[in-house]
């Protein structure tokens, strides 16, 4: 526990990990929270320390989502740590040219995207509303979700990240035509395994607050496991709704960065 780091910040960042628990679980974006307010709490603490412990926080409550949506709802647990792996990939290679890549060209392009996909959800109310796949997945359909969602997106993770779980999202439910509970359940199996890829990482270079770490993941825990079971509860509607709230939450923070951030 950094020793500089009061009851009050100490309270706060809880209950940050508590809402980015819940949003991780329901549509992905908890880092929207988390994050920032360990930037804020630890002002001192080196970038790299923050990222790790971050994670290993997030990799706990991203993992009690999954176990709970897999015991819940029906999910392709093998089709999804496919996809999974190859995010993994994908989020190392995009790692290793986020050294060289200048976020601010990166910005304009994200909100592009997420514009098109804000569109995409309120345009189209049947989207990802179906209660089940219209019929079994395709083969060819699989190897599109592990090149698209898993590569591509993981990539992007690695790359810069913001926007990764709705993405993960949008592009299962039209991919592998599933409904948006079942893709969140799906995501919540791919994030697990590039949260793991993230934390190795991270943990190699001693790069983890370990003690802040686990009080962090106890809340993020409780509000994954919360979010799962609401989302379950209250189906694709709920989900559908997070979403859009979650995107246009990204295009703002991401709007202020790119106008008015330093």
């Amino acid at each position: 526990m950094p020793p500089d780091i009061s009851l009050t910040v100490l309270s706060l960042l809880c209950l940050a990990a508590l809402a980015a628990g819940w949003i991780d679980a329901v549509v992905g974006g908890g880092g929207l929270l988390l994050l920032p307010a360990l930037l804020v709490g630890l002002p001192h603490t080196p970038v790299v320390q923050v990222l790790g412990t971050n994670k290993s926080a997030a990799v706990v409550g991203t993992t009690a989502a999954a176990v709970t949506y897999v015991r819940k709802t029906p999910v392709d647990v093998w089709a999804a740590l496919r996809i999974g792996l190859a995010a993994l990939a994908g989020s190392l290679g995009g790692a290793f040219f986020a050294a060289g890549i200048n976020s601010a060209v990166l910005r304009p392009l994200i909100m592009v995207i997420l514009l098109g996909v804000l569109a995409f959800v309120l345009l189209r109310p049947a989207f990802g509303a179906a209660s089940a796949p219209s019929g079994p997945v395709t083969r060819r359909r699989v190897l599109a979700a592990i090149l698209l969602v898993g590569l591509g997106i993981g990539f992007y993770d690695g790359l810069i990240g913001p926007g990764t779980g709705a993405f993960l999202i949008v592009a299962l439910s039209a991919v592998l035509r599933m409904n948006l509970v079942a893709a969140s359940a799906t995501a919540k199996i791919v994030n697990v395994c590039t949260n793991v890829g993230a934390l190795t990482v991270f943990t190699l270079q001693g790069a983890v607050l370990w003690q802040l770490g686990a009080v962090l993941a106890l809340f993020n825990l409780i509000g994954g496991m919360v979010g799962a079971r609401m989302a379950l509860k209250r189906g694709a509607g709920f989900v559908r709704g997070v979403l859009v709230v979650v995107v246009v939450g990204l295009l703002c923070k991401l709007a202020y960065d790119q106008w008015y951030g330093a």
